[in-house]
Formats: C-alpha cells, structure tokens, sequence
C-alpha cells in the first residue's frame, strides 16, 4: 500500500487515524518543537504524536494554533507516564496535559509503558476519559502479549492502538499478528530506528533498498 500524508487507518471505534505522523520525543521544549510541528503540518501531516515526559506538550500545543490548521484536522496522540500512573494521579494528569496543549480533548490517549499492577486500574479511568468524550480513542504503548491479556481480563474496552518500537530489525511480528486478532492497531514508533537499533538511516543494507527505489 503507498503511504501519503492523508492514509488513514480506522480504529476500532471507528475513528480515522492518520498513518504517518510526527514524533516529538527529540524535539527540545520552545522554538524548536513549535517550529517542527508548525513545519510538518505545513508539508502536510495531519497526526502529531507527543506525551507527557517529552516534556513539550505546551509548544506542540503552539505549533498546531500557528499552523492554522483547524484543531479538528489535526491528530493529536499523548501519553501518560509512569510515575502519574504510581502516584495515583492519572485524570490530574490528563487534564494537565489538555491545558498545556490549550485543547479541549485529544485524539488518542496511550498509557505510555505498562506499570505491574497498575494496569486494570489506570485502563478504568482512559475508559471513564474516553465515555465523557474526553478523548476520542485511547490505547496502550510498549505492551507485550501478556500486559494486554491482564488488562482485557478486567476491562471492557479494547484498546485501538499498541505503539511499540518496530522496525526492519525489531519486526514485532508476533506481536502485530497478535494485535490484529483483536482488532488493534500496531503502530510503530522509532520506523527508522533510533531506539534499541540506533539509527537505520545508516544501514548499508536499507540504504541500497532505498537506492533501488529511489527513496531516501
């Protein structure tokens, strides 16, 4: 299938999620992230992907208002770190999260790395986020097999996404056909490495696929 910036794929819940978007895991907090996220919807993007340890919310929140890019044509995925999940603070966090993106809801809600023995609980409150229409989807990042099992034993709601590193050397398949018996979506963070493989851009291998195609 050809990928353009407008390729969607439906969760679900019948939500459309873009399937190329922007990770600003790397992008510093000020000028640099609110150009980056001003620039890739100017090229055409329509799904920006953040969290809460990024620490950036605030200037992807700038980005997408300077962008004049209406806020419903944007895709807006951010997660909900560790120690909020420890604390106990998982709506506190949410909420700070909305401020400081300046929205209203966000379009996918993930649970950024699963906590043992906090899973059933912390999945409750995405599920109660999700029926007060805060969020339009929500999901799970980092998930094996079995932190999946755990939660779907208690909870009701599927997640629509698992967001985990994929790439030609970390290929997840087992994890992808798993997902899609569910009806999960695998999306992939670090496509191009910079994760456990560091960076793929420099492989001599994936270089000359690129070359045979004429991709760069």
């Amino acid at each position: 299938m050809e990928l353009g910036m407008h390729t969607t794929r439906t969760l679900n819940n019948d939500v459309r999620m873009p399937v190329l978007g922007l990770g600003v895991s790397k992008a510093a907090d000020g000028p640099e992230a609110v150009q980056a996220v001003r620039w890739a919807l100017e090229t055409g993007y329509r799904h920006i992907d953040t969290a809460s340890v990024y620490g950036n919310e605030t200037s992807v929140g700038i980005g997408v208002r300077e962008s004049g890019i209406p806020r419903e044509d944007v895709f807006i995925t951010t997660k909900l770190w560790n120690d909020d999940i420890r604390a106990g603070r998982v709506r506190e966090a949410f909420e700070e999260s909305l401020r400081k993106m300046g929205t209203e809801y966000v379009d996918l809600y993930l649970i950024h790395w699963p906590v043992t023995g906090k899973i059933e609980k912390t999945w409750h409150i995405l599920e109660s986020l999700y029926k007060e229409g805060r969020v339009r989807a929500i999901g799970v990042s980092n998930f094996q097999m079995q932190h999946i099992e755990t939660l779907l034993a208690a909870c009701e709601t599927v997640p629509a996404v698992n967001q985990c590193e994929c790439h030609p050397l970390l290929t997840q398949v087992p994890l992808k056909n798993y997902c899609s018996r569910l009806g999960i979506v695998f999306e992939a963070w670090s496509p191009l490495g910079g994760g456990s493989a560091g960076n793929l851009t420099a492989n001599p291998e994936l270089a000359a696929v690129g070359e045979k195609y004429g991709k760069t």
